[in-house]
């Protein structure tokens, strides 16, 4: 079955609306899916789904944890939950601290560009990040696209690099879970220090994304192994953004049986 429960939009770091994407979706057959926005749920009165698909609420979740940037899914919950809602608003003011104090860096640097600039290549996001820096750069013509951008200005040890300063990874999985959703780790092949799984697990986390673009065959095995070991669900996506850097699209193509618990609990 074609499933896909990790993309974003406009309202976070994503080039598509949410109604865009979700036609993206049905133009693909994803018969199942999530928009997954970083630190905001605002998608989901912003569009309708595709006939016959089926939609699971989401929302991706940045934290940091003993120098890693952990990204935690949450799924089910409702987007008006006041506790989530008050911890996503205070995630995207870290945010926004943060994209403040990568511009004065960047223009100490001599990149002159301003919030104002970064603001202007996020129209309708709730949730500013380093993508929307990214974007202003390549406007003024600094650099020449994103992964040039993030290698040079603004990756740990660059000019433009600051620190995130968003909750930990144990927060947000409280949070999903007191609001009645279910916690998962995102690409956990991208981890810095994978033994944070052999940490989280045991705090509450419920699931983790095995099936994932930059999983190769070994990954997903380890992953497989990592999620019978602790009894967690398993979950696939595709982490689009825009299709200019994420050209196969949206959609994974899973076992029914893969992910079947994981659907027994958000369905």
């Amino acid at each position: 079955m074609i499933v896909d429960f990790h993309s974003h939009t406009c309202e976070s770091d994503g080039t598509l609306t949410p109604q865009a994407l979700s036609d993206f979706m049905g133009e693909r057959a994803v018969e199942i899916f999530s928009i997954s926005d970083h630190d905001t749920m605002s998608a989901y009165a912003k569009f309708e789904p595709p006939p016959g698909a089926s939609v699971v609420t989401g929302v991706e979740i940045n934290t940091t944890y003993r120098g890693n940037e952990v990204h935690v899914l949450g799924y089910g919950m409702p987007p008006e939950a006041p506790d989530l809602v008050a911890m996503l608003e205070r995630n995207r003011d870290a945010r926004r601290v943060r994209a403040h104090r990568m511009v004065e860096q960047l223009q100490r640097a001599g990149y002159g560009i301003t919030f104002e600039e970064v603001l202007r290549e996020a129209p309708d996001a709730k949730a500013i990040g380093r993508p929307h820096v990214a974007k202003a750069l390549i406007a003024k013509g600094m650099v020449p696209d994103i992964e040039y951008a993030f290698r040079h200005l603004l990756r740990s040890g660059m000019p433009g690099y600051v620190p995130s300063l968003h909750i930990t990874p144990q927060e947000a999985i409280e949070h999903i879970a007191d609001a009645g959703g279910v916690p998962v780790l995102a690409h956990p092949g991208r981890l810095k220090d994978r033994a944070l799984i052999d940490e989280l697990a045991p705090k509450g986390l419920q699931g983790l994304e095995v099936f994932y673009p930059l999983h190769d065959a070994e990954d997903v095995e380890i992953f497989r192994a990592v999620a019978k070991r602790y009894g967690l669900v398993m979950t696939a996506g595709a982490d689009f953004h825009d299709i200019r850097y994420h050209t196969r699209g949206v959609g994974m193509e899973v076992a029914r049986e893969d992910i079947d618990a994981f659907l027994t609990m958000v369905l």
